[in-house]
């Protein structure tokens, strides 16, 4: 039994631990027709994702609780109490050997109707810091896998194995596909490509930032831009701005499933774009530096990720507010600098976990024996 987040960084992980199991050919319950159950969010890009994997979906209500007003917390526990009796059923009804959680408030009643129920849980922290639903769920969890040592000293010490951040098979061999990718979006090979993701629903103050310098930057290079559904429009609006000899070096693209973001990466010569949980693992994998822009309204969670990455001399961080000064000169240092930029995708190789999805399972059917 899975329970994910509402984000593609929790969603996705939890997607390629599945794939990884399917790999091994093998089934928490061989009497079953299915081998997972996946609990999450009721509507939202979980459900979606999830449906595309051809994988059971069970819709349970939830809601956070965590630094909301009083009205919308009494909401949300209400909320929070009837998912935990649907989760209650569903246990009953699946009877899991395991349960595997990624975070977000979801996870919580599924969590607590497992424990109750005695169902050995893993919880798996994307990010490097936990929120509140991880601290919570670390208290409930038989073991919790973390992405990188760094995230140790926030949990309980003696439940904590560091997996590393689990990537699908798709991104494993779009690493090695970087002529054929460049193919793909019909980019010029000797000219080296940034690649900006504004994520599924876009970060403006990031794509408004990449228009202010796009004459600039196509000048010298080329660019794959993933503006996000929301800021379409605008972006292509200032692509219309562009001389056709520019716009051919412009490849512009609302949103890409991770099929094709696999190819974008492998594509690309440095990346820039916020810094949720999938940085760690899907950069890394790739050997791509960044340029870093945490969201500035996300706690402190993707600061936290970008300031890893930065410190370990993969990534450079750009606070939201400098976004509109410093991406030219960020992007001209770096890229203008052949040894920095070869020593920073050094780096980021360095930091490739591959096998984090295998580590995960092994963990997952450690704990699934052991029940």
């Amino acid at each position: 039994m899975i329970s994910g987040g509402g984000t593609g960084g929790h969603v996705y992980p939890a997607l390629a631990v599945v794939e990884a199991l399917a790999d091994r050919r093998l089934s928490l319950k061989p009497e079953t027709a299915d081998a997972v159950c996946w609990i999450g969010s009721e509507g939202g890009v979980e459900q979606e994702l999830v449906a595309r994997a051809g994988l059971p979906f069970e819709a349970i209500p939830a809601g956070g609780l965590h630094g909301l007003a009083p009205w919308v917390m009494a909401r949300n526990a209400l909320r929070l109490t009837r998912g935990l009796l649907r989760a209650w059923k569903l246990a009953a009804e699946w009877k899991p050997d395991v349960l595997f959680v990624t975070g977000g408030f979801v996870s919580a009643p599924v969590a607590l109707a497992c424990w109750l129920r005695r169902v050995p849980i893993l919880v798996y922290l994307p990010d490097i810091e936990p929120g509140w639903t991880i601290k919570f769920l670390s208290q409930l969890a038989t073991r919790v896998a973390v992405t990188a040592e760094a995230s140790r000293k926030y949990l309980p010490v003696r439940k904590v194995v560091v997996t590393g951040y689990p990537v699908r098979q798709e991104l494993i061999r779009a690493r090695e596909a970087r002529i054929e990718a460049q193919a793909h979006f019909g980019l010029d090979g000797s000219r080296k490509t940034i690649l900006v993701s504004g994520g599924s629903k876009g970060a403006r103050s990031l794509n408004r930032a990449l228009a202010r310098v796009l004459d600039q930057v196509l000048d010298r290079w080329q660019v794959i831009h993933i503006s996000g559904m929301l800021d379409a429009v605008e972006a292509q609006a200032r692509r219309e701005q562009l001389s056709d000899e520019l716009k051919a070096r412009y490849k512009l693209f609302a949103y890409l499933h991770s099929e094709e973001m696999g190819l974008a990466m492998a594509a690309a010569d440095v990346v820039v774009s916020r810094a949720g949980a999938s940085i760690l693992g899907e950069y890394p994998l790739m050997g791509l530096p960044a340029v870093l822009a945490p969201y500035p309204y996300a706690w402190r969670y993707q600061k936290v990720n970008a300031d890893y990455l930065a410190e370990q001399g993969a990534a450079m961080r750009l606070d939201n507010e400098e976004l509109g000064d410093e991406l030219w000169p960020t992007l001209e240092g770096l890229l203008g600098d052949e040894a920095r930029w070869l020593a920073m995708r050094e780096r980021a190789r360095a930091l490739a976990r591959p096998d984090a999805a295998a580590n995960l399972v092994a963990q997952l059917l450690a704990l699934a024996g052991a029940a």
